[in-house]
């Protein structure tokens, strides 16, 4: 399925994802206002788009403002178009399949896009984080997205969904991830199926197959906007069977800013049930086809449940079969590999029988990872694919939790709490973040944070194994790298280290304070302080500190480390409000060459600074002539620059400005860049009305 970039309603038009994926839109002359597409993961190092209908993914209809599977963390580079649960089975004899997303063209509607959620029915969020303020002793992970659908309406919004037999199923969706370093690259999907009944009908399905479809896309946004049939025609894909894993890589499209994978793994199903305690499957199978093909002999996208003589049909893809006996090969995995626009099935079963109420619970796994080694990076090999495996491996042990030799059931020596239960999602964790607060200064930034960290309990270990901190900050400039990873731009800044024969046994001398620093409506006691003097003004900075443990050799762990994702803050250093009328305000640079260091690449991606303002001003550009360029006014108390392109583009909403400066784009009123040339400015302090001027000389 592709959309194609235009307005959004044009793209609702185009294709049917877009008519599905919007919490507010008419489809069919209907209101649908149930649909929930706003959430997606943000607490890790990806960030993936989850519906309350049986979708990931949002087919780019909610970018540039939203991801549909960016990893690493404001790279932009995006790995997912769409995809959706596949549910296969016999209903009184009869093959039905139903899907959550297929990719169908827009001619039939909700075709394939077979899973409504009740009214009222949106996603619900949990963490188990304590600072978080969805924070539940409910939730699995840092962050939980629950929510449930059936697939046992016919229409959407009134409007029909053309060949839809439903199996009469319920599905209860709950999505896992992590900040850890060690999990932040995944998202667990985990679906409970329960059969319900279909207008009266309460029989069994037999031979039932699960799959994850996903029309996967590895491209830059940043270098190419996603639209157009050229944009999904660059992907090589593969399978590797020993950790049962379809997925994609970039072969032709923005290769060298697009050195990823993203894999869709089966990791693990549990039958619940009268009839099906004996019946979980071993086999897992993945094919592909081309988007949309109906001619290829091998690669033809199935046009229905059942397929005909001559082209099998989902039910058959989601057995394994490309084509009449033919399943995955070394010479397909030689073809797939080469550039195309493909879909991607991962699937499992059969299972035998589902009755009526009895549950079949079955879990996939979303996974990014970086190309590793020196190999050119248009290519897929084993050594580049090591990362990958390494991040297959954590969210295979995510899923496991106390099943370590991964057989399903609970073995002596496994139940690590001792409730005669075999837990999954149950991880080895870092101490928690050190809580933090962050003093932005004209040219120095002070980070002081509590010993909360100190007191954190490993809940594998069951023992208080803290052992350190690390502070990191990125570079001036670091921000506007192309295809780069927040992560890969931090620099380690200090490392301070418990005295006990482990690690560097630095001590805390150096940052802990003789008594606690307190903040005014913060109950917080900050028993460490760290300062950087001689910040640059005007730019980007992100901050990070982290606490790590000793290791647990008995589990055979290394030292882990809290996320520097889940506690960094951007600032932006500056000077701060200033109300006294004798102080001068001004620009910097000043004068302004075009394409200055910190500028982006398009022509909104620009900014300037005002700097001294008062706490709120409004501030007027005029041409030498006197004529009005802009104006705009300036309020330090709900400042973040956002209003412009360069923060949009190069922060994430969270940046802390100083308090008395304003970032300006360039961009008249007229919407139109500035011309080089000498300009004019006031200033007008709107508590006191007193008015200051001041000039600076753009050249481009």
């Amino acid at each position: 399925m592709r959309i194609y970039t235009g307005s959004f309603l044009n793209r609702i038009v185009k294709y049917s994802i877009s008519a599905i994926l919007s919490s507010v839109i008419l489809y069919g002359g209907f209101l649908m206002a149930d649909d929930d597409v706003n959430k997606y993961t943000n607490v890790g190092n990806i960030g993936l788009t989850i519906t309350n209908f049986g979708t990931i993914g949002h087919g780019f209809t909610l970018w540039p403002g939203q991801p549909s599977c960016e990893y690493p963390k404001a790279s932009a580079i995006e790995h997912l178009f769409d995809g959706g649960l596949w549910i296969g089975g016999y209903k009184n004899g009869v093959i039905r399949v139903t899907t959550g997303a297929i990719d169908a063209s827009s001619s039939n509607r909700g075709e394939g896009f077979e899973y409504t959620n009740a009214a009222g029915q949106t996603i619900t969020q949990r963490s188990s984080l304590l600072t978080s303020p969805f924070y539940s002793p409910l939730a699995i992970s840092h962050q939980d997205f629950i929510c449930e659908y059936t697939d046992t309406n016919t229409n959407i919004g009134g409007q029909l969904i053309v060949n839809h037999n439903p199996l009469g199923l319920k599905v209860i969706q709950q999505s896992y991830c992590w900040n850890y370093p060690y999990a932040d690259f995944f998202v667990i999907m985990r679906y409970r199926i329960i059969n319900i009944g279909y207008r009266g009908d309460n029989s069994r399905i037999d031979s039932i197959y699960t799959g994850m479809w996903t029309d996967l896309v590895v491209r830059n946004t940043q270098i190419t906007r996603p639209g157009g049939s050229t944009f999904y025609t660059k992907g090589g894909n593969g399978w590797d069977s020993l950790y049962n894993m379809g997925y994609e890589f970039d072969a032709a499209g923005d290769v060298g800013f697009t050195n990823s994978y993203i894999g869709v793994k089966f990791l693990g199903s549990t039958p619940f049930g009268r009839t099906m305690a004996d019946t979980l499957p071993t086999g897992r199978n993945f094919v592909t086809w081309q988007f949309r093909n109906t001619v290829d002999p091998v690669y033809f996208a199935p046009q229905s449940d059942e397929g005909t003589p001559t082209q099998i049909g989902r039910y058959g893809k989601m057995k394994g079969y490309f084509t009449g006996t033919t399943q995955v090969n070394p010479t397909i995995i030689s073809q797939i590999k080469q550039p195309s626009n493909r879909s991607v099935l991962v699937s499992g079963g059969p299972y035998t029988s589902l009755n009526y109420l009895d549950t079949l619970e079955v879990v996939f796994g979303i996974i990014c990872a970086k190309k590793t080694g020196n190999d050119p990076q248009s290519w897929d090999s084993t050594i580049q694919r090591t990362e990958l495996r390494s991040h297959a491996d954590w969210c295979q042990k995510a899923y496991n939790g106390e099943d370590k030799n991964g057989n399903g059931r609970l073995d002596p020596g496994e139940d690590i709490n001792g409730n005669n239960f075999l837990d999954r999602y149950l991880l080895p964790s870092p101490p928690n973040s050190p809580t933090t607060k962050i003093v932005n200064e004209e040219s120095k930034v002070s980070v002081y944070w509590a010993a909360n960290s100190e007191r954190s309990i490993d809940p594998i270990s069951l023992s208080q194994d803290f052992e350190g901190y690390r502070l990191y900050r990125t570079n001036a400039g670091a921000d506007v790298e192309l295809g780069g990873s927040l992560l890969s731009s931090f620099i380690l800044n200090g490392d301070f280290d418990s005295i006990n024969n482990i690690g560097n046994n630095t001590g805390f001398n150096y940052i802990k304070l003789t008594q606690p620093k307190t903040f005014p409506n913060d109950t917080n006691q900050y028993w460490y302080r760290f300062e950087y003097n001689n910040q640059l003004r005007g730019w980007q900075y992100v901050y990070a500190l982290t606490a790590y443990d000793k290791g647990d050799s008995a589990n055979n762990l290394e030292s882990l480390e809290s996320s520097l994702l889940a506690n960094s803050f951007r600032l932006i250093p500056g000077s701060p409000s200033n109300e006294d009328e004798s102080t001068p305000i001004g620009v910097y640079p000043n004068p302004y060459y075009g394409n200055a260091a910190w500028d982006g690449q398009q022509e909104r991606e620009r900014k300037i600074y005002f700097y001294n303002l008062p706490e709120q001003a409004e501030i007027t550009i005029y041409t030498v002539a006197g004529d009005v360029v802009e104006k705009f006014t300036h309020d330090s108390r709900g400042y973040t620059g956002s209003d412009i392109q360069w923060f949009k583009t190069f922060a994430d909403g969270t940046q802390i400005m100083s308090g008395g400066e304003h970032a300006w784009d360039l961009i008249t009123k007229d919407d139109q860049a500035i011309a080089t040339g000498l300009y004019i400015f006031t200033v007008k302090n709107n508590k006191t009305g007193f008015i200051k001027k001041g000039k600076f000389l753009i050249i481009k």
